[in-house]
């Protein structure tokens, strides 16, 4: 299921708004079809997020998780960047994503949405 903390949602767009950020998608797919419906929903998003300024980076497959404790393994992760925060928010508001989206929830058992911004420290 998809929903979003309202707290952690407005904690969010309250941040810098003048740089781009990064939101790591980590993807468990429903068992049967969920990876193929979740490609379906990539080709109906991706011109949407064009249309914001956003780009997909990388996109790929789990392999087994190398470390011990309370790490899940997820069948996929996909990094998108967004000019700005508020370009994210406008992507999910946006009624022709509303459409897209109802696809990808059909394809997704559970998810991850982690933003990131750029620390060049960790560089």
């Amino acid at each position: 299921m998809v929903s979003f903390s309202p707290a952690a949602f407005d904690a969010f767009l309250s941040e810098d708004e003048d740089s781009a950020v990064v939101m790591l998608n980590l993807l468990r797919f429903e068992p049967d079809g969920g990876r193929e419906k979740y490609l379906e929903y990539l080709q109906m998003a991706k011109p949407i997020l064009a249309r914001f300024g956003a780009k997909i980076l990388f996109g790929g497959d789990g392999l087994p998780v190398l470390t011990t404790g309370q790490a899940q393994e997820w069948d996929a992760a996909v990094l998108v960047q967004y000019p700005r925060r508020s370009a994210f928010k406008n992507m999910i508001d946006d009624p022709e994503y509303h459409v897209a989206f109802k696809v990808g929830v059909a394809a997704i058992a559970d998810i991850v949405l982690q933003p990131l911004k750029r620390s060049d420290s960790l560089m």
